[in-house]
């Protein structure tokens, strides 16, 4: 495979004066070939695009609408292409079809009714928005979550990292005809989804991540649960090493295409498995450590060639990767409280709601009023399996935030499209946007 792993202390990265006059140039760059790269007009200048019609090159350029079309466009996503037969020379991302306004509607709920809101933006990883925002919340706080709380965020999230990455073996393998890996992507995914159900009730959409902690404590046999997930899953990567990884098909939709540098994808602001496909190990988790992960021993998956190919075994890998971390937490999860015990924050345990009275008063007030948060402005990022994922909130001191700003990474992503699909044909133009694996209602958020 032409990927590589990076440790904490790895000595081939970059020195940074070198790395930022290369990103630099590469902005440079990004900024001249984008009048060529992206398609830069309006609909009704798109209807006169073949110009002079005694011009026969123009003649021959096509505008081309490719969706909103779920699941080819993975969503609503639309996209405008010009083609000169079937080689791409112009494109244009049009986003806004889903348009929720979850940013909006998070400064009319409260810190604690946030989470309910921030799930739903990228529902493939629900998880990591509730913990981005409960970050950001407890910055403004000032509380320190306990331990196990923690301990159970990450297990979680890796979890969920693990489910999202199995979701996008599932669909790209249907995007370019690989049939099975569908179905055995999604079946994997399933057991996953199991045992979040079996932990926040539900299988997606959870709100589990909340200020101060999680929602409720894991179930007594969770090392068992999450012990047969490993054992069940490690196995099949391998089968799905076997089905596609050296599959002569596979490669050649995939190797060559959608290339981008490392210093192009800076300068685009990509993040996640487009920047270190493209050979940069930049990983949140261990170049800026949240939570206990300076605390686990993993390796950063990075590519060579920046290509469609390294962002699809670099995914593979990261899975590998997250099952090590969870078999380290199954070891390291200590005992105690699931989430901190301040009653300004936290409702009282639910056994206490009918024995008294008072403690029913303050459950009440909790979920109807909220808890006020000192003013003040905080911004927490987390790796999301897209990326970076930050939250920047600003709080007026009441118990509802003044501002919410969601640093998406898959609308940041989303402009290098045009870049990648620059010179390709319209069939690569199907495999690059699932290599971006981006989820709309994070865009449209």
């Amino acid at each position: 495979m032409s990927i590589t792993a990076t440790s904490p202390s790895d000595p081939s990265a970059p020195a940074a004066g070198a790395a930022t006059a290369e990103a630099d140039r590469a902005a440079e760059r990004v900024r001249r070939r984008r009048p060529s790269a992206v398609l830069r007009m309006s609909e009704a200048e798109a209807a006169d695009i073949g110009g002079d019609p005694d011009d026969a090159a123009a003649d021959e350029l096509v505008l081309l609408n490719m969706g909103p079309s779920h699941p080819s466009t993975h969503g609503v996503l639309r996209l405008m292409l010009e083609l000169s037969g079937e080689t791409v020379l112009r494109s244009k991302p049009v986003i806004g079809y889903l348009h929720t306004g979850m940013e909006k509607t998070g400064e009319q709920l409260t810190y604690l009714q946030g989470g309910t809101n921030v799930t739903r933006m990228d529902y493939a990883s629900p998880l990591f928005n509730e913990l981005a925002f409960c970050l950001a919340t407890e910055q403004l706080l000032g509380i320190d979550v306990p331990e196990r709380a923690t301990w159970i965020r990450m297990l979680m999230c890796e979890l969920n990292r693990v489910s999202s990455h199995l979701l996008f073996m599932a669909t790209n393998g249907m995007d370019l005809g690989a049939v099975s890996m569908m179905i055995y992507g999604w079946r994997e995914r399933e057991e996953v989804l199991r045992f979040f159900e079996k932990v926040t009730g539900l299988r997606m959409n959870h709100n589990y991540i909340r200020p101060g902690g999680v929602a409720a404590d894991v179930p007594a046999d969770w090392r068992t649960d999450v012990a047969g997930l490993i054992e069940l899953i490690e196995p099949r990567l391998d089968e799905y090493d076997t089905l596609l990884t050296g599959q002569p098909i596979w490669r050649e939709r995939l190797q060559g295409v959608g290339v981008i540098s490392a210093a192009e994808a800076v300068a685009l602001g990509a993040t996640g498995p487009i920047l270190r496909g493209a050979g940069m190990a930049w990983d949140l988790r261990r170049d800026e450590p949240y939570l206990f992960y300076d605390q686990v021993d993993f390796d950063v998956i990075v590519g060579t060639h920046g290509d469609c190919y390294d962002r699809y075994a670099i995914r593979l890998n990261e899975i590998r990767e997250s099952l090590r971390i969870v078999a380290q937490i199954i070891e390291a999860m200590p005992s105690g409280d699931y989430r901190v015990q301040d009653k300004k924050v936290t409702p009282p345990p639910r056994s206490r709601i009918d024995a008294s009275m008072e403690a029913l008063i303050h459950h009440f007030k909790i979920f109807t009023e909220g808890f006020k948060v000192p003013p003040g402005e905080a911004y927490a990022s987390v790796e999301s399996p897209r990326g970076e994922l930050g939250v920047f909130m600003v709080s007026d001191g009441t118990s509802v935030p003044y501002r919410v700003h969601v640093r998406a990474p898959s609308f940041v992503n989303l402009q290098t499209l045009p870049h990648l699909m620059q010179g390709g044909l319209i069939a690569d133009g199907v495999a690059i946007i699932s290599s971006v694996d981006p989820i709309m209602g994070e865009v449209d958020r």
